[in-house]
């Protein structure tokens, strides 16, 4: 790796703006090793920064091993497992011992057979000189004639010198021939016996490791001993907003001071000239995220890895967090605090043009970075909204043109991802559904219409009818009012936040917006705009100031604020009591 070129990549990736949230990077290499220092913009999120670089830069580097090998004698081509490829590398080096030691013997056994001839030669030397100065051109036939030799051994006596031949050591020759035989014996021992020939393989293995053997460059350790970064990171209520053009963002709750009912609202969110606030999301930091996009795709991150961002930013844009495809856009966002053990909870999907889907949640449990398939659509359908539930509740679904149906979850059987889903409402010409919602006895329906009006309605006033069918009127949409732009359920504890397409945002108690007993009502005005051609586009809960949530509860799973406030008051009466909120100081 050269650091030179892995610090100008990171310096153009900056430039471009495919990394953000780096401001500034400095060299400091010295005697005492290698460093580099990134410095971050103050509202970027460290470990967010740390991943793209790992994913965008030579930093972090992947790469396949194919481990093709050739066996069965080399003749059979196959990948192979660790365990298998070891295995085929211990069985050639032992058949390459014993290809070796044949060779070694082979040409062991040559050469004691040709010592075999020279010591004939010095014990008759003066009648080998004297053949061979007798002869014309046929001494080694005599040779071979006179003593018994092969034509081999002749053969080296002839092309031996006088003066070497007459200097011949015998002394010298059999004490070769001896350990030639010594060596032949031992190699006919080991290619006798296999036991022989691993115990040479261990022992040659052996000083392998020691010339050539280190210690590890790199420390392999257990990922559940190690420090979790969500340790490190402190849980907080966030406002997560998307953006039509795709722009994500995270601003604790905090920042939004709360208003009465009627009110203009603060800016949220700077957009680019054309771009519109798509939808408003509150989760805890420490929660997963669900990402589900128009296509049917699921994504997963956790909240702290969504850069924060203060309220007038614009955000970061959603292909520098998840691998989204071309023309792939995020259009439901779902959190729940652990995805790991969800038997028995599932997901609730329902698309455009009517169709829903009951999904177990532990399908989505081994999410890739590149997403995973969640639901099949129909050509011209999209995914709008995804609810968290138990199985056990009661989904009502609202239509743009004010209808709404409230069915059993149990009437829609649990699906793999792959499935299509059912019909869970019939739409008129024109008509399509808005949005999604748990029916909780005793709470509330909160309607919301393009023009800033709103209602809440008893849950009781919606009678259970079966999936598919029309439904009954929801709100009485009028040109006054506009078409309905989503609906929630609450209980009146909650905080409602309304985002125009302007990128007004205003934080209210759901409490304040009129309860009326009728379903077919104009409602009250809930916010007004500076700009007459303004719309609201999306709404969603967030917990009013000095509450907090029980463990594992979302404002989105079918459970009321008021059953957590329960928890915490039998369980954790003195947290409570430390934190309680004193004039106009509030603990978040």
């Amino acid at each position: 790796m050269n650091k030179r070129q892995l610090i100008k990549n990171i310096a153009e990736q900056v430039k471009d703006k495919r990394l953000e949230g780096i401001s500034d990077m400095r060299d400091e290499t010295d005697r005492n090793g290698m460093r580099v220092v990134i410095e971050l913009k103050r509202d970027a999120n460290p470990q967010v920064v740390l991943n793209r670089l790992f994913a965008q830069t030579a930093l972090q580097t992947s790469f396949a091993v194919n481990m093709l090998a050739l066996v069965d004698d080399q003749k059979q081509p196959r990948i192979l497992s660790l365990r298998h490829i070891l295995d085929e590398y211990l069985a050639f080096q032992q058949d390459l011992i014993v290809r070796r030691t044949k060779y070694d013997l082979r040409k062991a056994q040559e050469r004691a057979h040709l010592l075999e001839g020279l010591l004939i030669a010095q014990d008759n030397i003066d009648e080998v000189i004297r053949i061979i100065r007798a002869s014309y051109d046929n001494a080694k036939e005599r040779l071979m004639e006179r003593f018994g030799l092969d034509d081999i051994q002749a053969q080296a006596i002839c092309d031996m010198r006088l003066i070497a031949l007459q200097g011949l050591n015998r002394e010298k020759l059999e004490t070769e021939y001896k350990e030639l035989e010594e060596k032949i014996a031992y190699y006919n021992r080991v290619l006798g016996d296999e036991t022989l020939v691993k115990a040479i393989l261990r022992e040659e293995l052996i000083q392998i490791s020691g010339r050539f053997g280190d210690e590890r460059l790199t420390e392999i350790q257990e990922v559940e001993d190690e420090l979790d970064i969500e340790d490190l990171i402190e849980e907080e209520q966030c406002v997560f907003t998307l953006t039509e053009a795709g722009y994500l963002k995270r601003t604790p709750v905090s920042e939004y001071a709360g208003q009465s009912r009627g009110g203009q609202g603060r800016r949220s969110i700077t957009t680019r000239e054309e771009d519109a606030v798509a939808d408003v999301f509150t989760a805890s930091t420490h929660d997963y995220l669900l990402f589900f996009t128009d296509t049917g795709k699921a994504y997963r991150k956790k909240g702290y890895q969504i850069p924060e961002s203060g309220k007038a930013a614009k955000g970061t844009a959603v292909v520098n967090i998840l691998q989204v495809e071309p023309g792939e856009r995020v259009q439901a966002m779902v959190h729940t605090r652990n995805i790991e053990d969800e038997e028995g909870r599932f997901l609730m999907m329902a698309t455009r043009n009517g169709t829903i889907k009951r999904l177990p949640v532990g399908t989505l449990k081994n999410l890739r970075n590149n997403g995973i398939r969640a639901i099949v659509l129909e050509e011209g359908d999209r995914l709008i909204d995804v609810l968290e539930t138990d199985g056990q509740q009661k989904i009502l679904l609202a239509t743009h043109d004010g209808q709404a149906v409230c069915f059993e979850e149990e009437r829609v059987r649990p699906m793999g991802r792959t499935a299509v889903g059912v019909r869970g409402v019939k739409l008129r010409q024109g008509d399509y559904v808005v949005g999604a919602a748990v029916a909780v006895p005793g709470q509330a329906v909160l309607s919301i219409t393009e023009r800033g009006y709103g209602k809440r309605t008893p849950v009781e006033e919606y009678r259970v009818t079966d999936r598919g069918g029309l439904g009954v009127r929801n709100y009485m949409v009028t040109d006054k009012t506009g078409p309905v732009v989503g609906i929630k359920v609450v209980d009146g504890t909650e905080d409602l936040l309304l985002v125009t397409q302007n990128g007004q945002l205003i934080r209210m108690a759901s409490g304040d917006v009129k309860l009326t007993a009728s379903r077919a009502t104009q409602g009250v005005i809930v916010m007004r705009f500076r700009d007459p051609a303004d719309r609201v586009t999306a709404l969603s809960l967030s917990l009013a100031d000095g509450q907090s949530l029980a463990d594992g509860q979302s404002l989105a799973d079918g459970r009321s604020l008021a059953d957590g406030r329960r928890v915490l008051e039998e369980e954790l009466p003195p947290v409570l009591e430390s934190r309680q909120p004193s004039g106009s100081e509030t603990n978040d």
